[in-house]
């Protein structure tokens, strides 16, 4: 298990079929290494059938992860369960995968504050999504911007941070020189392709450190 760099969310839209394996595989063609399947009110059988098709899909990325759903994770083969900022304690989850399966899987914790990373780090978290770290519409009006120096201070708790909120190339390297240990977003890796020479210059930053 890999903890992702580049870490691709699932569109609200997405749905199974054709245009969600292509873009899965577009994803691993384009040197993106991680895929969180993140699908707000969707069915459990159209969360199931994304993981299934992503996991299936041979280019897909390297490190396959599911949002909230620790029964998906394990039913679809995924990599790792990412769990809100107010999810189920990590202990208990470490708990329920021993019971079940002898095959480790990465835990991650969602976090909106360096106190909450602390905290998912004393937990025993695998690492932590912070954000939004800029401005993104998707929490407009929800949850304001932490800025540079608030995920500075996430990732000096020690726990490896993956920075997500207003993600892009423009942010990407003022992210990195933070510390952060990778980058998510939405919007960013919608078109694999249109920035996969972002993607690349990024791998290869990563591949000399």
């Amino acid at each position: 298990m890999k903890i992702p760099r580049l870490l691709a969310i699932s569109s609200p839209e997405a749905s199974p079929g054709p245009v969600w394996r292509r873009w899965c595989n577009d994803l691993g063609a384009a040197g993106v290494d991680g895929l969180q399947v993140r699908r707000k009110g969707a069915s459990d059988r159209d969360l199931l059938d994304l993981a299934i098709a992503a996991r299936a899909c041979a280019g897909a990325p390297e490190t396959l992860l599911i949002n909230s759903r620790l029964d998906i994770a394990l039913a679809a083969g995924a990599d790792g369960v990412q769990l809100p900022a107010t999810g189920l304690p990590i202990a208990r989850v470490r708990r329920a995968l021993a019971s079940v399966t002898s095959t480790p899987l990465l835990v991650g914790r969602s976090t909106h504050h360096p106190d909450e990373v602390r905290a998912a780090r004393d937990e025993g978290a695998d690492f932590a999504l912070f954000g939004p770290v800029f401005e993104t519409p998707s929490k407009a009006g929800v949850l304001a911007a932490r800025g540079l120096a608030a995920l500075k201070q996430a990732v000096d708790t020690g726990l490896p941070v993956i920075a997500l909120g207003g993600i892009d190339a423009v942010h990407a390297e003022r992210v990195l020189d933070q510390g952060a240990w990778g980058l998510a977003a939405i919007r960013w890796f919608a078109d694999p392709a249109a920035a996969s020479s972002d993607f690349a210059a990024l791998n290869a930053r990563w591949s000399r450190s």
